[in-house]
């Protein structure tokens, strides 16, 4: 399974324990952003989000108007299984 750079980038912030959250507006638009313990957020591709979901590595809780979400059984392995490969910057 390959995941691009900022997917990958949004599981590792995920497993540092950052949360995921989505927002919804009155009018429905839906934006996405990781959430950091000082309560400063950082806006994500929605595309990547989505992408991520329709793998299941992450889910959510679905509530509406903000959904957290976590990462899956298998979002954890992916995890585990990007924090041991050796380090592209070499290539």
């Amino acid at each position: 399974m390959q995941l691009t750079e900022s997917q990958q980038r949004i599981m590792l912030a995920m497993a540092r324990g950052l949360r995921l959250k989505d927002h919804r507006d009155i009018e429905g638009h839906k934006t996405y952003a990781l959430h950091y313990p000082d309560d400063h957020s950082e806006p994500v591709n929605p595309d990547d989000v989505a992408a991520l979901v329709e793998r299941g590595l992450i889910s959510s809780n679905k509530k509406f108007p903000s959904a957290t979400y976590w990462l899956t059984e298998a979002g954890s392995a992916a995890v585990a299984a990007m924090q041991t490969e050796p380090s592209r910057e070499s290539d």
